[in-house]
């Protein structure tokens, strides 16, 4: 029996997940989340959790670069990510960034239950069209760099970061996280330093390679 966690902002899917899982799946307990900030509030409440099923698309989350900062923070923290995509790079840069399966949002029961418990013995899972062709292609040494680098951000660098993909003004970050706009500009700054750039544009360019998204015109627009 397998205490989890289920990180995802759309209550019906996160319902319909949850019963899907327990008519095929053993759980002790399961704690529901419906944000990036909640899920790491989560996680440090629930410290003998044994799995994250993990939404990409999560208020917060970022697409991969949430998921880099869950994987440095919680290492041995099997995490499943739970997604409507079923595009082949995804799917590859998600394994390649640390999950441990990838079970697209369409799969029966019995495969969601294949998943968990394949995980918990300590193998990876995707669909199993699709496996070969996940498993044998790496990602590309340009990417690994990048989340490397990503996952050098402590946590209140990352939400900043977040913010910057967002478009969002110095002060609007201050006013949110509750800091002064000189803390702002210190966090930027070791951003700019851990990620290798000069200014936010190229901060973003560089963040939007590890999200889902299309670029953000309202970002690129902001220099520091």
């Amino acid at each position: 029996m397998a205490k989890l966690i289920v990180a995802d902002d759309h209550p019906l899917f996160r319902n319909a997940l949850i019963n899907a899982i327990s008519s095929t799946f053993a759980t002790k307990a399961t704690i529901e989340t419906d944000s990036f900030d909640s899920t790491c509030t989560a996680l440090e409440q629930h410290p003998d959790a044994d799995l994250l099923l993990l939404d990409l698309h999560m208020p917060g989350n970022c697409g991969f670069l949430g998921l880099i900062q869950l994987r440095k923070n919680y290492p041995s923290l099997p995490i499943v990510v739970i997604s409507a995509s079923e595009d082949l790079d995804v799917i590859r840069r998600v394994m390649a960034f640390g999950a441990s399966a990838y079970v697209p949002k369409s799969a029966r029961p019995q495969d969601i239950s294949s998943a968990l418990n394949a995980v918990l013995e300590g193998e990876l899972w995707v669909p199993a069209e699709l496996r070969k062709q996940v498993l044998d292609q790496q990602e590309t040494e340009q990417d690994l760099d990048l989340a490397a680098k990503v996952a050098q951000l402590t946590q209140q660098q990352y939400k900043v970061l977040y913010y910057l993909t967002e478009g969002w003004l110095n002060k609007q970050i201050a006013y949110d996280l509750h800091i002064s706009e000189a803390t702002v500009k210190a966090h930027i700054t070791a951003i700019f330093r851990k990620l290798g750039c000069t200014n936010r544009t190229q901060v973003v360019i560089q963040a939007q390679r590890l999200t889902l998204e299309p670029p953000v015109d309202r970002a690129m627009a902001q220099q520091h």
